[in-house]
């Protein structure tokens, strides 16, 4: 493995404050209705709304402003902001390529940080390749969503805290993308709790993670809630710590992924996103699995669109009978 415990543990203090502390806690309301004792690791509440503000934080240590005409990136919302803020900090100028699709809400609060957002793509492939040629012919410095040393580091701090934390965990879920946090999570956790159970979360539509580690070819396609775990290829760097340290990988459909948006606002008290929320999908999937277990699920971001939010509250008041359509 190319990131090691040493690494995440250099990078908490690289980091330092400039990002929060997220807290761990208890979450009752959910354990009940799970039959296991449920803890979450509120990166939605994290500085950006995501845990990606770690890796961009950390990755920003090995930028000099003065070498680089500015950074761009490549993302569906959540690294995009990460990145876009520690520039605006550095007063370097910040380049977003979303894909098209990408939620108007994380659009916006991209363009707070001062950034110039660009829409280009049907896909995160696609956006990826735009982002690259134009850091070529720009001369902007690259910083990756996911297959980088330093984001995986940055990225695993969130782990190494979640391990301080909860140290009775038997099992923690975690979202899988690119790969970049389950990775550095799992080096932080294996290090510290090494009997714990990693086991990590994608939407079925985009289970790309699964499919490399089977050696089956990667068929990801269509519109997921999980917007910011859509990638159709995993990480080179990921791939390997994932197949070494994560104990498991499990898929959750759309449906549960929205059921368990509005479990999260009406039992947790918690605003997810998608990408968020399949960690507990997985375990309201699979109760059985987990039933009595204690088990921690990484909260990885809050940034839902909220038309999009409400949407998903109203038909789930509408599956539930507590409200009519005529």
């Amino acid at each position: 493995m190319t990131v090691t415990i040493s690494d995440i543990e250099k990078a908490a203090k690289t980091i330092g404050d400039d990002v929060i502390r997220t807290p761990t806690v208890a979450a009752p309301g959910l354990s009940r209705e799970a039959g296991c004792e449920i803890y979450l690791k509120l990166e939605s509440l994290q500085l950006t709304g995501s845990f990606k503000a770690r890796g961009a934080r950390n990755r920003r240590g090995a930028i000099a402003p003065a070498a680089t005409n500015g950074v761009i990136a490549c993302s569906a919302g959540n690294h995009a902001q990460g990145v876009a803020c520690f520039a605006e900090r550095m007063g370097i100028a910040a380049t977003i390529v979303m894909p098209r699709e990408t939620p108007f809400a994380k659009i916006t609060r991209t363009e707070r940080y001062g950034a110039r957002v660009i829409l280009e793509g049907d896909s995160f492939a696609a956006a990826l390749d735009h982002t690259r040629e134009l850091a070529a012919r720009d001369n902007l410095t690259f910083i990756p969503p996911y297959d980088d040393d330093l984001i995986i580091a940055g990225q695993g701090t969130a782990g190494l805290a979640m391990g301080q934390d909860a140290p009775e965990l038997e099992a923690i879920l975690i979202p899988i993308g690119g790969g970049g946090l389950i990775a550095g999570c799992a080096i932080a956790l294996k290090a510290r709790l090494p009997s714990v159970e990693i086991i990590g979360v994608e939407a079925a539509q985009y289970a790309s993670m699964k499919a490399a580690l089977a050696g089956h070819e990667i068929e990801a396609t269509g519109t997921t809630l999980a917007e910011g775990i859509a990638v159709k290829t995993p990480g080179t760097r990921t791939l390997p710590i994932v197949r070494e340290l994560v104990d498991d990988i499990v898929t959750v459909d759309e449906p549960e992924i929205e059921a368990a948006v509005e479990l999260m606002a009406d039992t947790g008290g918690v605003i997810v996103e998608g990408a968020g929320a399949v960690p507990l999908a997985a375990v309201m999937d699979d109760r059985l699995r987990f039933a009595g277990r204690r088990v921690g699920l990484l909260v990885s971001g809050g940034n839902i669109d909220m038309r999009l939010y409400a949407s998903v509250l109203l038909r789930g008041l509408v599956r539930d009978g507590q409200m009519v359509r005529l």
